[in-house]
C-alpha cells in the first residue's frame, strides 16, 4: 500500500474555483464502490471508502475506521461521521487529476486532492477492547 501511497506526493493540488461544485448524482456516480486516497499540501490525509446507499468509511490511515453517511446540502457534499454528529460539508469538483474537495466551499480552508484509486481495501483494525 505505500507505494500507492508514493505517488500521493507527487500529485500537485489544483484550485478547485473553476470548476462547478458536482452534484450529489454526479459525487455518487465518481465514487460509489471507490476507495479514495486524499492528499494535502503534498502530504497523505486520509482514505475514504464509498458505499451503496451515500454510506462512507473514513481513515486518517491510522487502522481507526469510522463509518458514516453524506448528504447533499447547498451544493455541497456534507458528512456525517459515527464519532462526530456534527457535518463537515465541502464542495467537491473535478480535475484532471480526479476530485478536489474544498472545506465548506472556501478557499481559505483545507483543500484536499484526489490522489489514487487503488482498487485495494483499506485497513481498518477492530475495536478497542480493554482488560
Amino acid at each position: 500500500m505505500f507505494r500507492y501511497l508514493a505517488i500521493l506526493l507527487l500529485l500537485p493540488a489544483f484550485s478547485a474555483s473553476a470548476q462547478p461544485a458536482l452534484t450529489a448524482s454526479d459525487f455518487d456516480d465518481y465514487t460509489r464502490g471507490k476507495t479514495l486516497f486524499y492528499g494535502f499540501q503534498g502530504k497523505v490525509y486520509g482514505v475514504e471508502r464509498y458505499l451503496p446507499n451515500r454510506r462512507v468509511i473514513w481513515s486518517f490511515l491510522d487502522g481507526n475506521c469510522k463509518e458514516g453517511v453524506w448528504y447533499e446540502q447547498d451544493e455541497q457534499i456534507c458528512f456525517i461521521y459515527e464519532d462526530r454528529l456534527a457535518p463537515q460539508c465541502w464542495v467537491f469538483t473535478r480535475s484532471g487529476n480526479g476530485l478536489i474537495a474544498q472545506f465548506e466551499g472556501d478557499p481559505a480552508q483545507t483543500e484536499l486532492y484526489e490522489a489514487q484509486d487503488i482498487g485495494e481495501e483499506m485497513l481498518c483494525y477492530g475495536p478497542e477492547v480493554g482488560v
